[in-house]
């Protein structure tokens, strides 16, 4: 069924009152800020990790769980709130999403009770779902001309927030109590929930039908399983009957959960059209990023705080560490119309290949020298670069393959992909450094040996990125140019967008 336009219209219809002309204009400027929010959500509890146990009262196994409840939540919301969101609403799904991950925020701020907190973090991953579906909101609102620099920026806003999420965190937990923080991100939150309440209207485009209770159910406990075996292998012993269990629960319910996918009426996720190279590609690609990206982000503040008996560290605060990782986010920020001029001259695809070889550029520099700051630095914010051409070509390859209607459940499958991949990613680079230590000070610390293991195996993930990239069929219609097109919108050659992609 195609998707049905409800009442409202496209920006700039007429009959939507004064002052609405105001907030259209801040509708991108709300929704990049929403973003930002979301990636600092995710990092703030970063710098409160090692003393978390002593705040709490709980044991580090416990306190990691802030951090994995926060991923598995997320990995499991986001596909399904994307999918809600191209059946009931994307506006309405945002606001519920923003909602969450304020109200996981004011909670963390009331409590000490890990298990409060735990629950807490859970519901700060509903923020996950916060960018796939302010990408649909985009392309649904946004004149085609528009479309590709404001995807951009609504992509770069996860490396913004998190280099910024990281040296604010440290500033109040080091000169205030740590519940300050989460009343920041609390205030934070209900004013971003505030601002795209006022100026985000109502998607015009819907998918009628019944939500696929029994397909989001399946998808979060095989999720669920995978990942939690995934995040906690290196803990638990990757060969222990728990992981071993899990690996084995996950394949099965998944496998159960493809079969019923396919025979839904309508799937939660609609495998034949997740299936077409021009999907596919860019998901498995996502995957790869997702991991070449995500060993700088792990590994970066572990090289720099390092003591200085190990030959190699530096010694730096974690405010330091986060003004360290500032020029990334800053050039995230910059190069986003950047990568945006590109797919709009190249196409997507090259911007996706390019950004994926300037990944492998960064980590052969971090191979190079892993010693002095401003190399380190310089390293990482290559890195970044990379990322931001990446990420922003990759929304916009799935907006050019997808329906109209899909647009919000396809870009969430797309942020899942990124998901499993830094989750993956996390594992393996733990692996690589748990098994290349030294004894300094009498703790085991990891060897600059580790540390560039670690960068040559993101890069050369990367590097397969960028090979994935290249071979993602260009686009039929205009030969890779075409604009991504909003709801309702002609094509080039005359049929409605959604029929044109019929026979893509």
């Amino acid at each position: 069924m195609a998707p049905v336009p409800i009442a409202g219209g496209p920006a700039g219809a007429p009959g939507q009152g004064p002052g609405r002309g105001v907030r259209d204009r801040l509708t991108v400027p709300v929704l990049a800020f929403g973003g930002i929010l979301m990636a600092v959500m995710q990092t703030v509890v970063v710098p409160l990790l090692p003393d978390l146990p002593r705040l709490t009262g709980a044991s580090a196994a416990a306190v990691s769980w802030t951090v994995t409840a926060t991923l598995l939540s997320g990995a499991v919301l986001t596909p399904v709130l994307g999918r809600a969101g191209d059946m009931y609403g994307k506006r309405r799904v945002l606001l519920i999403a923003l909602a969450l991950m304020t109200a996981g925020s004011v909670l963390c701020a009331l409590t000490s009770d890990i298990g409060v907190l735990i629950t807490a973090r859970a519901l700060q991953g509903a923020a996950a779902a916060v960018v796939p579906v302010s990408i649909s909101i985009l392309r649904d609102e946004l004149p085609p001309e528009r479309t590709g620099s404001a995807v951009a920026l609504m992509s770069s806003t996860v490396g913004v927030g998190a280099a910024l999420g990281l040296p604010l965190a440290a500033l109040i937990v080091q000169y205030a109590d740590w519940h300050v923080m989460f009343w920041a991100t609390s205030a934070l939150g209900a004013t971003g929930l505030a601002l795209a309440w006022w100026a985000v209207r109502e998607s015009p485009v819907r998918e009628p039908g019944r939500f696929d209770t029994p397909g989001a159910l399946g998808l979060a406990a095989g999720l669920v399983c995978l990942l939690l075996a995934v995040s906690q292998g290196g803990q638990w012993g990757w060969g222990s009957a728990r992981v071993v269990g899990l690996f084995a629960a996950g394949v099965l319910v998944l496998a159960l959960w493809w079969v019923q996918q396919l025979r839904a009426e309508r799937p939660l996720v609609d495998l034949r059209l997740a299936a077409r190279p021009r999907v596919a590609l860019p998901h498995l690609t996502a995957l790869l990023v997702g991991f070449g990206f995500y060993a700088n982000s792990l590994v970066t503040a572990q090289l720099v705080q390092a003591p200085k008996a190990t030959g190699y560290g530096l010694d730096l605060s974690i405010v330091a560490t986060g003004l360290c990782l500032l020029p990334s986010g800053l050039t995230m920020l910059l190069l986003s119309p950047v990568s945006a001029r590109i797919s709009a001259a190249r196409g997507p695809r090259v911007t996706l290949a390019l950004g994926a070889a300037v990944i492998v550029a960064g980590y052969v520099v971090r191979i190079v020298d892993s010693r002095d700051l401003w190399v380190i630095i310089l390293g990482a914010t290559v890195i970044s670069s990379g990322t931001t051409f990446a990420y922003s070509a990759l929304p916009t390859l799935i907006l050019r393959a997808v329906p109209a209607g899909q647009t919000a459940s396809a870009n969430g499958v797309n942020v899942l992909m990124r998901t499993i991949g830094q989750a993956v990613c996390s594992a393996a680079v733990a692996a690589v450094l748990v098994h290349h230590t030294s004894l300094v000070g009498g703790a085991e610390v990891p060897t600059l040996h580790g540390y560039l293991l670690s960068f040559a195996m993101a890069g050369t993930v990367a590097l397969v990125a960028c090979a994935a990239a290249l071979v993602i069929p260009a686009d039929p219609t205009s030969g890779g140019t075409r604009r991504a097109l909003g709801p309702g919108r002609p094509s080039h050659d005359g049929k409605r967008e959604d029929e044109a992609l019929e026979g893509a």
